[in-house]
């Protein structure tokens, strides 16, 4: 299935007409993305004032928090694979409308558990969003421009990210903690208003006899993300016997989901998908790259305060040095991927985040801030290349009626990455780290801390540039269908 390439007018299943424009409908998907990002950066820069709010420990409003992840990372494959059953342009504008909803709930929430109950359904519109917009560029740009609208995505998630501290410290002393949440409310409107207008009105393709969803599926999956979601967050840093307990239960589920998969009709991820290794490759870098990433948000802010001696207010500052590079890069990284490849930026992306992760490793306090800003910029550079590229590779001739439950595995792949560096990466940086905790660490402790950790970081892309070197190209479009149609 071609996208349009011109306008046309498109009926919905009520008949209302549509205009499709690949512009509009690209900038429908841009907003839903930094909506979705947004969500999640905006909040954290309110925990101390929502803990004060509600007279909460941060054990308790860190759930703020963790509840949007959650939601996020346990759903989003299951999302995708509804999306490919009932219409991923309808089910976006549902996931908006959702979004929505709840941002105004969270705005009015009376007490800090309704709060978090609100923040798990943004986090599900959230999710929805997330996986769709990747689904759905397929359906909007042609192929020879999917690389420049891939990297147009990122970049709005970047800025949703580098903004979101900003805005929300500049929300909160305007307007109160609810800022934080009933400012998506305008913009949830505005994005569903572009995406009904603008987005193409088509029915999910395949027999009249649709598949039916895996429910069973579901649930297994569901649980077993959330077991190795809470195993990885919970404790602070203390790896303890109900960490242990939660990875024994996600192992358990994972073998009764990959059993599930083989006993059902129709199953949530067929197990098929696995034999393409192109699409494996792009999994597994992505989750590596991810893991990375993450310690430079997990380790930063101690090397900054602790280290440097920065204040408060300037670590902040120099935190979103990371996250501006990537919106900058994300448009630019696109168009190279037209113009040369996957492959080769993808390979340039992981080279160069490879040197930011030495620079790291090798990092002294004598070179300030400007030292840690220079290597910080080269990683989100490097990063910025490969997300652009690997995206554009796994979703590169994915059969139209695969794309959301294959957008869906990519999201989850980051997500899966980021939950395991704040655990792995994380345990890593404690080793240098006082037993009496991190307020007691002097500065060479943290300078040991980050230079363990990047060294772990340099080792993981490095393995990640071995397994795209080895990768070939992705299957044709023909030999993709093959590949998606085993075992359904």
């Amino acid at each position: 299935m071609k996208p349009a390439n011109t306008q046309s007018s498109l009926s919905s299943a009520t008949g209302t007409q549509r205009v499709f424009s690949p512009r509009w409908a690209l900038a429908s998907l841009s907003l839903s993305t930094l909506l979705a990002s947004l969500g999640a950066s905006v909040v954290t820069v309110g925990l101390p004032t929502l803990a004060h709010a509600f007279e909460a420990s941060f054990q308790q409003v860190q759930w703020v928090v963790l509840a949007y992840l959650l939601a996020i990372t346990t759903l989003i494959v299951s999302l995708g694979k509804l999306g490919d059953l009932l219409g991923r342009g309808r089910l976006l504008l549902a996931g908006i409308v959702l979004f929505t909803i709840a941002s105004a709930l969270c705005g009015m929430a009376p007490s800090l558990w309704l709060l978090v109950a609100g923040r798990a359904l943004q986090g599900l519109g959230a999710a929805i969003m997330m996986t769709l917009t990747l689904a759905l560029v397929g359906e909007t740009v042609s192929k020879e421009k999917t690389g420049s609208a891939m990297g147009l995505l990122g970049t709005l998630s970047a800025v949703g990210t580098a903004l979101g501290p900003s805005l929300g410290g500049a929300l909160i002393s305007g307007f109160g903690w609810q800022a934080l949440f009933l400012i998506n409310v305008p913009l949830g409107l505005l994005a569903f208003g572009l995406a009904w207008r603008s987005l193409p009105a088509r029915q999910p393709e395949g027999s009249v006899a649709r598949p039916r969803f895996d429910t069973l599926g579901t649930l297994l999956l569901a649980a077993t993300l959330a077991a190795y979601a809470l195993a990885t967050t919970l404790g602070r840093g203390d790896f303890g016997w109900p960490n242990i307990a939660l990875l024994l239960m996600a192992i358990l589920g994972g073998g009764l989901f990959v059993m599930a998969q083989r006993w059902v009709a129709s199953p949530l991820i067929p197990l098929g998908v696995f034999g393409d290794r192109s699409l494996v490759a792009g999994l597994v870098t992505s989750a590596l790259v991810a893991t990375v990433m993450m310690a430079t948000l997990l380790v930063g802010p101690f090397y900054l305060s602790v280290a440097l001696g920065l204040p408060a207010a300037r670590v902040g500052l120099v935190l979103a040095a990371g996250p501006s590079v990537a919106a900058l890069t994300g448009v630019p990284a696109g168009r190279l991927v037209d113009r040369f490849g996957v492959r080769p930026v993808r390979l340039v992306g992981l080279l160069i985040m490879i040197l930011g992760c030495l620079m790291l490793s090798l990092m002294s306090p004598t070179l300030g801030v400007g030292g840690y800003v220079a290597a910080i910029a080269v990683t989100t550079l490097g990063y910025a290349l490969f997300q652009t590229a690997n995206n554009t590779t796994v979703m590169a001739d994915v059969p139209a009626g695969k794309r959301g439950v294959i957008s869906g595995l990519l999201n989850l792949s980051r997500n899966l990455g980021f939950f395991t560096g704040a655990s792995a990466l994380g345990a890593v940086f404690a080793l240098s780290v006082p037993t009496n905790g991190i307020a007691q660490a002097a500065p060479e402790a943290v300078v040991n801390g980050l230079h363990l950790t990047f060294i772990v970081a340099t080792s993981l892309m490095l393995l990640a540039w071995v397994v795209v070197l080895k990768c070939r190209e992705p299957e044709p479009l023909d030999g993709r269908d093959d590949i998606f149609a085993q075992r359904k």
